[in-house]
């Protein structure tokens, strides 16, 4: 390396990261930006897969995991040290293909496998998965956990579905009698008869073509699902587990569907732009054509989102007070998952 490459290099590694970083992907170059979302400025960028897709942050904002997706061909999460700036082991995870979707509850890493029509999950203290629940459904994609872990929600593209996987109870009752002649049974082992026992319990939920991308309301009491072949809005209630509105805002191609923290705008990506949603009227407060956009996040303080438009390489800056474009990024060929890093 010419020595003022090296001389870059080192002065980038040797940057203190902000309060929190802004991680973007980029499918194109297979990489992992590290952005000040004060400056807009990239002040890393990471080696990751082949086939980056989606990126989530551990609660403590020192480790980036990084879906490595293939449409099913891959089995390995990309894994970064967000505080060296530079990628660790990745996670191989043996027979399961397709990792896609992920969020970080628990101190533990959760996951879809599309190619196994399943969730996972990943412990890092043991770096071992340590748990997998098949959702029996196509193309399983993204995914939400509640903050108590008995709550799982995943959008299965495929199947046009939403499936609703709740932890729940269940009594062990004891094994009848038995009749005169026979001998006393004698069970396996086990929890004692009557003693509760938890397993998890799916519901799955019939909704639009299509439905890929998902976000629960703030009250988590709603969860809406963009349905993309259909350019629907399915809105489920929680409580009943039931579709109770479909929406036909005309948002052909939409993949990813987020709040404001909020709760009363939805931002719903289309073929070629943003569209912005009134959450109470549920009609259309504006649409910005800045080109196909793939991932949304929002700032956490509800005044910007971030737009990945992938098919015109760059992440688009939009201010929610005004709801026009505030800036742009450069964070590499397609831009796709996004996520918070909030540091130490």
């Amino acid at each position: 390396m010419p020595l003022h490459k090296a001389i870059v290099a080192a002065l980038i590694a040797a940057t203190a990261l902000p309060a929190q970083s802004l991680l973007v992907l980029s499918k194109q170059d297979h990489t992992l930006a590290i952005i000040d979302p004060t400056t807009l400025q990239v002040i890393a960028k990471a080696p990751v897969g082949n086939d980056p897709h989606e990126v989530i942050a551990s609660s403590d904002g020192t480790t980036a995991y990084v879906s490595n997706y293939g449409f099913g061909a891959f089995n390995t999460l990309a894994v970064i040290d967000l505080t060296a700036k530079k990628p660790l082991p990745e996670i191989d995870l043996g027979p399961l293909h397709g990792p896609h979707g992920l969020t970080f509850a628990g101190g533990k890493l959760w996951f879809t496998v599309e190619a196994n029509k399943a969730v996972g999950r990943y412990d890092p203290a043991t770096k071992k998965v340590d748990w997998v629940l098949g959702t029996g459904q196509n193309r399983t994609h993204m995914i939400d956990v509640s903050a108590d872990l008995q709550h799982i929600v995943t959008s299965n593209v495929s199947s046009g579905t939403v499936s609703l996987i709740d932890q729940e109870e269940l009594h062990i009752q004891p094994p009848p009698p038995p009749r005169p002649g026979e001998p006393q049974r004698q069970g396996p082992g086990g929890p004692p008869p009557n003693m509760p026992h938890k397993d998890w319990s799916e519901t799955v939920v019939k909704v639009g073509n299509g439905s890929e991308g998902f976000d629960l309301s703030p009250d988590r009491k709603q969860i809406w699902v963009a349905n993309a072949q259909d350019a629907t809005i399915s809105i489920i209630d929680v409580a009943t587990k039931a579709v109770i509105a479909t929406l036909h805002p005309n948002v052909e191609g939409a993949n990813r569907l987020k709040f404001t923290p909020d709760g009363t705008k939805v931002l719903v990506s289309t073929h070629d732009g943003i569209a912005i949603l009134d959450a109470n009227t549920r009609k259309e407060v504006k649409r910005l054509p800045i080109g196909g956009a793939a991932g949304i996040l929002v700032q956490p303080d509800g005044t910007r989102a971030f737009i990945a438009c992938g098919q015109a390489n760059y992440v688009a800056v939009i201010d929610l007070h005004t709801f026009t474009l505030s800036g742009k990024i450069n964070a590499g060929g397609e831009p796709d998952g996004m996520a918070w890093a909030s540091h130490p």
